[in-house]
């Protein structure tokens, strides 16, 4: 951990560590143990320490460690995790895996920002078997605990239509979305239930893009 050049690069982007913890929704002592190396920054995290930062993915985890200077040896793919490092064999092959696209808070109490590009790669589950442009993507937030954590990787088949009390990623016009249970779609809203706090959300439907369903979780991450 590089941590002189994380100190520099909040200074840069004018955000203090408190900050930091909060949109990581950890405690502070855990940033400062991160920060100076005690604790390994999670892939999850490096993708949300990034949007704050306003830097890339690749060079948080160059200057936290996570990219190491040659190739590690290959090893075998491991579901529902992503790829050790950038490039490294331990990827599934294209037919097997899906990509792996990372989030990070939006700003609000549900709305998250996904990652068009993939930051990983995870095997592909027998329910995704066959489905193009399937993808796999990262919780951030506690509204849907304690179905979902933080962190947990959430399998999507982008093509199912929604079902009455599934879970599914409804993605905004805005590049936001919301993961949460389908109550019902109407003409003009999409009615959502979360858990946490317990109540619904309405999404116009003029704020909508598309509505995935939610197939898959994987606890692990």
């Amino acid at each position: 951990m590089d941590t002189n050049w994380f100190q520099q690069a909040l200074m840069r982007a004018r955000v203090s560590q408190a900050d930091l913890a909060r949109h990581l929704a950890l405690a502070p002592s855990a940033v400062s143990r991160m920060l100076k190396g005690e604790r390994q920054m999670k892939l999850n995290e490096a993708v949300q320490v990034a949007s704050i930062l306003g830097v890339s993915q690749e060079e948080v985890l160059r200057y936290a460690g996570a990219v190491p200077d040659r190739p590690a040896p290959s090893q075998p793919a491991r579901r529902g995790r992503p790829p050790r490092s950038p490039g490294v064999a331990s990827t599934p092959s294209r037919s097997e895996a899906i990509p792996i696209r990372g989030g990070a808070p939006a700003g609000g109490d549900e709305d998250m920002f996904v990652t068009d590009a993939p930051i990983g790669w995870t095997t592909r589950i027998a329910s995704l078997s066959g489905v193009r442009d399937a993808y796999a993507m990262y919780m951030t937030g506690s509204t849907m605990q304690p179905r979902y954590s933080q962190g947990w990787l959430l399998h999507v088949n982008p093509f199912k239509p929604p079902v009455t009390g599934r879970d599914v990623v409804v993605h905004k016009i805005n590049r936001a979305c919301v993961v949460g249970q389908f109550v019902r779609r109407s003409n003009d809203a999409l009615l959502l239930r979360r858990l946490n706090p317990e109540g619904e959300l309405r999404i116009p439907s003029s704020d909508i893009a598309e509505c995935h369903l939610i197939v898959g979780v994987d606890q692990e991450g």
